[in-house]
């Protein structure tokens, strides 16, 4: 059902958009090519960077797909501190062909990475199925339709003008239920972890919102929101719905775990002791939750603060003060990003708690004691 679900929503977004944009931004055609020879080079060290040059290379190029394949051209490579693509004879890279006044332009764009890319995505989905069987592929599969959602619903919908908040709540909703569905099946468990990260997320977008408007933050302040700002001209995208959609979608992976860790422990203890006290329950999951709590809010906090490892050597290198940095609208996003997500994680531990208590032990309760009996008249 979900592979179904899948293709119909790849298929139907590609018929939906097939034409829908405004303009070709980028007139110039991306193609595999290989550097035949060095014609010409004057390169010197890098001051700055061990093993780097910089200068300029005179190249032979050889295009090795598309319309101008088999083609050779000169091409002319500066090396310098921002585009530093270094060329050696044999070497296999990206190149940019642009025809202009009847005359073809090239351009030596990049190393060819895309194969190793594959390959490490090759690499995660095999070691996912060697060591998680059947809860591995699933693993995979509810990974391809989460970034199915993402890619070929909520990014059109957000160019085509619509509200990015309320399709983000939806949509991060839809991939909770079919992701907890699809690795936890349909039990109370799984209801239980569903309503504590949808609950949880919600907590964390709704700090983020508030205290972003406070602070009169959007999403022209978020990392290339000023392109997105030329981008919201052709496409009317809502720019202040941006920065609480980046949140929520960022904060969903680490509160479903919060969640579905909470849920599995309080299953396994009712599962244990069937006539456990609904507060000695609560109190465990409590203390389950505390430890919890301690390592994903690390987590959090972490992945936001690598991603903002260049911002930090930026802000002591430049000795800026306190008031100068935590003022700067790229700092304050950071900081929103990671503590209200680090919040929703908090909340997500009593709520989830809470719930589990009710659906698992409460309403499950008369299913577990039948089953303790039958077990035992079964023994007997």
């Amino acid at each position: 059902m979900v592979v179904i679900s899948i293709i119909g929503i790849i298929y139907t977004s590609l018929a939906v958009n097939k034409n829908f944009g405004v303009q070709k931004y980028f007139n110039y055609e991306f193609v595999d090519g290989e550097v035949l020879s060095i014609k010409e080079e004057t390169i010197n060290p890098d001051p700055l960077i061990p093993g780097r040059y910089v200068g300029k290379q005179k190249i032979e190029v050889k295009i090795l797909e598309g319309i101008h394949k088999d083609q050779v051209y000169s091409v002319i490579n500066v090396l310098s501190n921002r585009h530093n693509i270094f060329a050696k004879p044999g070497m296999k890279a990206i190149f940019t062909i642009r025809e202009k006044d009847g005359k073809e332009h090239v351009w030596f764009y990049n190393y060819k990475m895309d194969r190793y890319i594959y390959i490490l995505i090759g690499l995660f989905c095999l070691t996912l199925l060697v060591f998680g069987r059947l809860s591995g592929a699933k693993s995979i599969l509810s990974l391809v339709f989460t970034g199915v959602i993402i890619i070929f619903v909520l990014i059109p919908i957000i160019f085509r003008g619509g509200n990015p908040i309320p399709w983000a709540i939806l949509l991060c909703s839809i991939i909770t239920v079919v992701t907890f569905l699809l690795i936890g099946d349909f039990n109370r468990k799984t209801y239980s972890a569903i309503l504590g990260t949808i609950a949880g997320v919600m907590i964390s977008g709704a700090i983020s919102y508030t205290f972003g408007s406070l602070s009169k933050l959007t999403g022209i302040h978020m990392e290339k929101g000023e392109q997105i700002l030329y981008l919201a001209a052709d496409y009317h995208v809502k720019i202040n719905g941006l920065m609480f959609t980046s949140i929520l979608i960022a904060s969903l992976g680490a509160i479903n775990d919060v969640a579905m860790s909470i849920a599995s422990s309080c299953n396994e203890l009712c599962k244990r002791n069937p006539d456990i006290h609904l507060d000695d329950l609560f109190i465990s999951l409590m203390d389950i939750g505390k430890d919890i709590m301690g390592t994903m809010t690390n987590t959090l906090i972490l992945a936001f603060t690598g991603s903002s490892l260049n911002l930090m050597l930026m802000i002591w290198g430049f000795q800026m003060n306190t008031k100068q940095f935590i003022n700067m609208p790229v700092i304050a996003i950071e900081l929103i990003q990671a503590l209200s997500g680090s919040i929703g994680i908090v909340l997500t531990v009593p709520i989830t708690a809470s719930i589990s208590v009710y659906l698992i032990k409460k309403k499950g309760g008369l299913f577990l004691k039948r089953k303790k009996k039958l077990n035992s008249a079964i023994n007997f």
